[in-house]
């Protein structure tokens, strides 16, 4: 006969913490694993559904809207006299108001595509991997980054004298810090709620504060020849 062997098992029922667990099974018991039932919702038809009740909505409401208001259309276009300033609708002042500092494959291409590429892969970095607070691990080491690429991007804007655009920049630059310096865990809401964020967030804001900041400049504070006036002057 052989001595017996010893078995040492633990209980824990979170997977991802231990993956490998050894189970022992008699003939009087089941295997039974000890989880947390988490929230769900169908995909079809619950999801399915709302998306289009939310569609049938919005499109009952703009045939209401269009019946009392009509749209802001300008006279008839004539070939002969072209309007100056020609701007584009309201959703493309931003990228018409790039042109009027960068080429066109700059302003309407590279740009766009860069920040559309960014937001996608920098989520599957490791740096941001489980969408934790972007200072809450390594914060000399990133605060260091940070600086560099701060300081760049102030450059690069200032050199094509995009003045319009390095406002917004500097005022997330300065959350970010407040972030960088804040805890989670401990501090008021709003600095805890700025330490939480991660890379992702503090990109997208970035680029939402430039849009909205372009699309306004180009709207009221440019006239003929896209020249800077001011919103009260005719």
């Amino acid at each position: 006969m052989t001595a017996p062997k010893d078995f040492v098992a633990g209980i824990d029922s979170d997977q991802r913490r231990s993956p490998t667990r050894v189970v022992f099974v008699t003939r009087r018991t089941s295997a039974q694993v000890k989880v947390h039932r988490e929230d769900e919702i169908q995909t079809y038809p619950e999801v399915l559904f709302r998306a289009a009740l939310a569609i049938e909505l919005l499109a009952i409401v703009l045939v209401v809207v269009s019946l009392f208001f009509n749209a802001p259309l300008e006279g008839i276009a004539d070939p002969t006299h072209t309007p100056n300033p020609a701007k584009a609708p309201w959703y493309f002042l931003g990228l018409q108001e790039l042109l009027h500092y960068f080429p066109p494959v700059v302003a309407g291409v590279l740009v766009p595509t860069m920040l559309i590429v960014s937001l996608v892969v920098i989520p599957y970095f490791n740096i941001n991997i489980d969408a934790t607070g972007l200072f809450l691990q390594d914060r000399p080491q990133r605060l260091r980054i940070f600086y560099v690429a701060t300081a760049g991007m102030l450059l690069f804007l200032l050199f094509f004298k995009v003045y319009v655009a390095v406002a917004p920049t500097v005022l997330i630059a300065i959350a970010m810090i407040i972030a960088a310096y804040s805890k989670a865990d401990s501090g008021p809401a709003f600095r805890r709620y700025l330490a939480s964020k991660p890379l992702a967030y503090w990109i997208m804001t970035w680029f939402l504060f430039e849009l909205i900041v372009l699309t306004a400049v180009g709207t009221w504070f440019r006239g003929p020849g896209w020249s800077w006036v001011m919103p009260w002057r005719s």
